[in-house]
């Protein structure tokens, strides 16, 4: 064996033991711990890991007050920004990655043709998507509807949520009665 060789080995060997020591020194000045189980799951997600988030969904500030004070076009410009990038708005729009919302106030939940729902949502087709359902919806999907596909954080503020579902509501051929 000629010397580079030796002195290639030697260079392997020893950034080998220098990360191992640097694991185990870190490992005694930090003092991690195991988590119970993986914060992420690759695949499909066991039907018993969604049945305990069901129960208990946080109450969301009643909309039904604040749709009077909403401003249409501050929900135009928030659903354009917001929801345009999955959602078409027009009659007869094609769906994206998420179904049009033409004449979503007052429709049943999933009722698109030819949309592939979450079975969560097919769950509650024989449920109206009314002013509370879409608040709820709007303001945390994966809360209001565990199960969802929706991968949308959601709308903290209840007046930018009031603002949205006024110009939701705008969106049909006779609009919906304000509760």
């Amino acid at each position: 064996m000629s010397l580079e060789a030796n002195k290639i080995f030697a260079a392997v060997l020893t950034a080998g033991v220098t990360f191992m020591s640097a694991g185990v020194i870190g490992g005694l000045v930090v003092h991690p711990h195991k988590l119970e189980r993986s914060a992420i799951s690759i695949g499909a997600t066991p039907q018993t890991a969604a049945a305990p988030a069901a129960p208990a969904a946080p109450a969301v500030e009643p909309i039904g007050p604040l749709l009077a004070a909403a401003n249409l076009d501050n929900g135009r410009a928030l659903a354009n920004r917001l929801c345009a990038s999955c959602h078409t708005f027009n009659d007869g729009g094609r769906a994206g990655v998420g179904p049009n919302l033409w004449g979503i106030v007052n429709k049943l939940h999933a009722q698109a043709p030819g949309f592939n729902y979450s079975a969560a949502n097919r769950a509650l087709a024989d449920k109206p998507w009314d002013y509370e359902a879409l608040n709820a919806f709007i303001a945390a999907p994966n809360r209001a509807m565990a199960g969802t596909r929706m991968a949308f954080a959601g709308v903290n503020s209840a007046s930018q949520r009031a603002d949205i579902i006024l110009y939701l509501r705008s969106l049909a051929a006779t609009p919906a009665a304000l509760p």
